[in-house]
């Protein structure tokens, strides 16, 4: 539908926040066709998702938002509402392994990612031929010690300049610095190629291997300063056994870390993921 609308909010707990919020969308015209929350007893905070269409063409949407205010200032409630249809302004890093991007753009074609590619940028020249063959925007941005603050400085300007609203590590083997991970707060996803927490690092299928793992897998999680670290959004496992050499296990890996990484962006872009503290709430 049309005028679908998507509603996210969060607040300290306290009753009556669902009450209040259902009856507020009930009384302006508003069919909730989904709704999800969650109390978190541990920090004491709610959250909500909740997705609706209008029965009456008319609605105004600003004066909704309006109204609304009154019923969320009571709760403290940081909240916002989506067009349900309203692709998202992405932008791709990668580096030189083409099997998550590669994925995403299939994806993308498909019609399974709700999002508007702005530009793919890497450190490196080996995937423009993939990128532009999907009549995409590549820009090459090699990342030396000595210019690593000066390009993320131009990386930052292009992200402010295209309107990006996500950036997506696939596979970017570069680590961005405590600034621009506090700028980009809640906005970098990133695809970890292990299960974490364990096996950090360079090269963790040949550590997976050295340690005889029977499971291998891919986190994909939102990036803060502290490296690998931040709250995570997906995660997948595969079994394997005592036959599988590092290039079976990595082989394995690749599509892991596809699949995973493709599910953490579609929740992303749906708005079912919601930073709480160091962990995440995820509504799927």
């Amino acid at each position: 539908m049309m005028n679908e609308q998507i509603l996210v909010a969060q607040c300290p707990a306290a009753s009556g926040i669902i009450a209040a919020v259902t009856t507020f969308l009930a009384e302006h015209g508003a069919y909730i066709s989904e709704m999800s929350q969650f109390d978190d007893p541990e920090n004491a905070r709610f959250f909500m998702r909740a997705r609706f269409h209008w029965e009456s063409a008319d609605t105004n949407l600003d004066e909704i938002q309006t109204a609304f205010a009154d019923v969320a200032d009571p709760f403290a409630m940081q909240w916002a509402f989506h067009p349900a249809k309203q692709t998202m302004r992405a932008m791709i890093l990668v580096s030189r392994h083409d099997h998550c991007l590669a994925d995403l753009l299939y994806r993308l074609k498909k019609g399974d990612l709700a999002m508007e590619v702005t530009a793919v940028v890497s450190n490196h020249p080996d995937l423009q031929p993939l990128v532009e063959r999907e009549g995409l925007r590549f820009i090459h941005m090699p990342i030396e010690k000595h210019n690593k603050l000066e390009q993320e400085a131009k990386l930052l300007e292009l992200i402010k300049d295209t309107e990006t609203e996500v950036v997506i590590l696939a596979r970017y083997m570069q680590i961005l610095s405590n600034e621009l991970c506090q700028q980009l707060s809640g906005k970098v996803i990133n695809i970890h190629h292990s299960f974490l927490p364990g096996f950090k690092g360079a090269r963790p299928y040949y550590q997976a291997y050295d340690r005889g793992v029977k499971l291998i897998g891919a986190t994909a999680h939102y990036v803060t300063a502290d490296l690998d670290e931040g709250p995570i959004i997906e995660q997948a496992v595969q079994p394997v056994d005592h036959t599988y050499t590092p290039e079976m296990l990595t082989a394995v890996g690749r599509d892991t870390e596809t699949v995973t990484l493709f599910r953490a962006v579609k929740l992303h872009i749906e708005h079912r993921v919601f930073l709480n503290g160091s962990k995440t709430v995820v509504f799927r």
